[in-house]
């Protein structure tokens, strides 16, 4: 045989083979897809029946590194790593295992469409880190195969027919969770996880209940039982009132006892310091007497650091007070005089050992401190026994109670783009005061220290007052190692460092939270758990779902999109690992002085927005998706 024919029959065999390869649509990694991912989209559009996607639809969708080529699809190497359908009327029924040749799929949304059908398989998808559902009408029980999602973060079911339990989740990954407005039913899960949640993300399901406490009994035994129980009820609930009225009269004593206490220490203090300023007098008329006698005039009173408060210690004694909580300082009370005049009280405890002199001193520094959003102390008290620290009280209560209050509630007025952005312009202009204004000279090696929403206080005018600053100088360092922002900061982790920077980073976890609505772990009251949102909105512009990051209350403002995303780049730089890659707080100040506020009206809701963030997010994603691996 000649070369010649030689090469014809293999040229001819090719392209038999080539042709067997396109006839039967089987993959082809030469050619940087995948045909088994390429039917199964085929398959889900003629699910759809769009006209859009029948005509966006065709060809290759994804090939090697190029851009996806498809509307919705997002792609890497070749592979679907994406599928983003969202509000466009799709309907339809889907499959049970549509997704099964998505193996590198890790965001699935088919959010605010008409789909039907049961909840698709997921046991092909182990990369699925975000799946969103919300808005359509599937039926039938949420899906078992969701239970070996390891990366699961994300799972938005809410707004559609789902019958039956929840199952029962237990991935760490995940910190977002709705299955609320379905008609689910059966216990409601009290795991770690679903505690974070909140009852917003299971509610409008009226058949979820409690799990039960009690056993399953028989017909026989019922009545028995039943007379029992009412028994030992009765006898309980007697027990528990009379030990809540104990508990009413032992408080009450003890809370009598304690003013008594208080009142003696100070009369005592009174009656020494006229003593000694009788015995300065008859001894000595020289000038340092005379001084050391105008300081015992002020031991045992309460020293105004401005000018009188109108009220003395006694009036402070007689005013109603109640429990605001406890911080690094010790309790906090609000007292309320009888010219109804509303003061904060601090009772100090951890404090450094420190003289009278010493701890006017640093209270004088700290109330020298004049600006329009910083709430400067208004009188002390100090003894041996007690000390105390005294605030004009903020009618609005704190940004922490503003953002996360009363979630899920009828009452509540939701917190919208144009007020956090207020609060957010608020805190940055007294940081920017606090840090051009200090020195070596007022050994505060940081400005602010505790910066976190409970220390952001709202006033009657809703005027943004920052509470709490400078307090490593009075703070014990065991005690403000453990409890203050500062010393939670990657710097003090790693180098047992802090500087003005720390402020930043604190600055930026406190964006973060007012941005996402999620507690923040680094700033959480006692009792309250947290999320470490820097490495969670890092690992969400990582993996391309920024808009999951912005709460629902804002997130549905359109016209407030630009600045979400503008705040989220400045919270971003203010939350890198190394300080020198922090801005100064002049330079942050004035970006968001420079940002403008929504111009329509706070009400308008347009959940059509979703989108547009999430493709603007992309740009964003380009300049910042590294920052968490440095």
């Amino acid at each position: 045989m000649g070369p010649s024919k030689l090469l014809g029959k293999l040229f001819l065999a090719l392209s038999i083979l080539l042709l067997n390869r396109r006839i039967t649509g089987s993959s082809a990694p030469s050619l940087g897809y995948d045909g088994d991912e390429r039917d199964s989209l085929y398959a889900l559009r003629a699910a759809f029946n769009n006209p859009f996607l029948n005509n966006n639809w065709t060809s290759i969708h994804c090939y090697m590194d190029d851009l996806p080529r498809w509307y919705g699809i997002q792609c890497n190497n070749g592979q679907v790593t994406g599928i983003v359908l969202e509000g466009m009327e799709l309907k339809g029924v889907i499959s049970f295992n549509a997704l099964i040749h998505f193996s590198e799929l890790s965001i699935l949304s088919f959010k605010n469409n008409a789909l039907q059908g049961r909840m698709m398989s997921f046991s092909g998808n182990q990369k699925l880190a975000r799946i969103d559902l919300s808005g359509n009408k599937f039926h039938g029980p949420i899906s078992k195969s969701l239970l070996s999602l390891a990366l699961l973060a994300s799972l938005q079911l809410q707004n559609n027919n789902l019958t039956g339990e929840i199952p029962e989740f237990k991935q760490s990954t995940l910190i977002s969770f709705n299955v609320s407005n379905n008609n689910i039913s059966g216990p409601i899960l009290l795991t770690q996880n679903f505690q974070l949640f909140g009852l917003d993300s299971i509610s409008g399901n009226p058949g979820l209940c409690r799990p039960p406490t009690t056993p399953v009994v028989t017909r026989a035994s019922l009545s028995h039982i039943m007379g029992f129980s009412i028994s030992v009820f009765l006898i309980l609930f007697l027990v528990f009132d009379v030990g809540a009225l104990l508990a009413v009269i032992w408080l009450f004593t003890m809370y009598n006892k304690k003013a008594k206490k208080l009142e003696k220490i100070m009369n005592q203090e009174n009656r020494r310091d006229v003593e000694a300023e009788g015995e300065k007098e008859e001894n000595s008329e020289a000038v340092e007497s005379s001084r050391v006698v105008e300081r015992g005039e002020e031991r045992g009173k309460l020293i105004f650091l401005e000018n009188g408060g109108g009220f003395e210690l006694s009036d402070l004694l007689k005013a109603s007070a109640e429990g605001l909580g406890k911080g690094i300082l010790g309790n906090t009370y609000k007292a309320i005089l009888n010219n109804r005049q509303a003061l904060v009280v601090k009772r100090l405890r951890n404090l450094k050992p420190m003289t009278s002199e010493e701890f006017t001193r640093q209270l004088q520094l700290l109330a020298n401190q004049k600006h329009p959003n910083l709430i400067s102390p208004l009188a002390y008290f100090f003894s041996k026994q007690e000390k105390l620290l005294l605030y004009q009280y903020a009618e609005n209560g704190n940004l922490f109670n503003r953002i996360h209050g009363g979630r899920g509630s009828k009452e509540r007025v939701p917190f919208r783009w144009n007020a956090r952005l207020s609060a957010a312009r608020g805190v940055a202009r007294a940081l920017q005061y606090l840090h051009d204004n200090s020195n070596a000279r007022t050994s505060i090696i940081i400005p602010h220290g505790n910066l976190k929403s409970t220390n952001v206080l709202i006033d009657q005018n809703k005027i943004i007052l920052i509470s709490d600053y400078g307090l490593s100088s009075l703070i014990a360092l065991p005690i403000a190692a453990q409890s203050m922002v500062c010393f939670k900061s990657p710097e003090y982790q790693t180098t047992r460092r802090i500087s003005p920077k720390t402020d930043v980073w604190s600055y930026g976890c406190l964006l973060l939270e007012l941005l996402s609505g999620r507690v923040c772990a680094h700033a959480a009251p006692p009792g309250v758990k947290g999320v470490d949102l820097c490495s969670w909105v890092h690992r969400a512009v990582r993996e391309e779902w920024t808009a999951e990051i912005f709460d629902a209350e804002i997130s549905v403002q359109r016209s407030a999109a630009h600045g979400m995303l503008q705040l989220l780049q400045i919270a971003i730089r203010c939350c890198e690992k190394l300080p020198d890659k922090r801005p100064e707080m002049a330079e942050i100040a004035q970006e968001i002085e420079n940002m403008k506020v929504a111009v329509d009206s706070e009400d308008d809701e347009d959940m059509s927005m979703d989108r547009s963030l999430t493709d603007e997010s992309f740009s964003t994603t380009s300049s910042i998706a590294a920052a968490d691996d440095r």
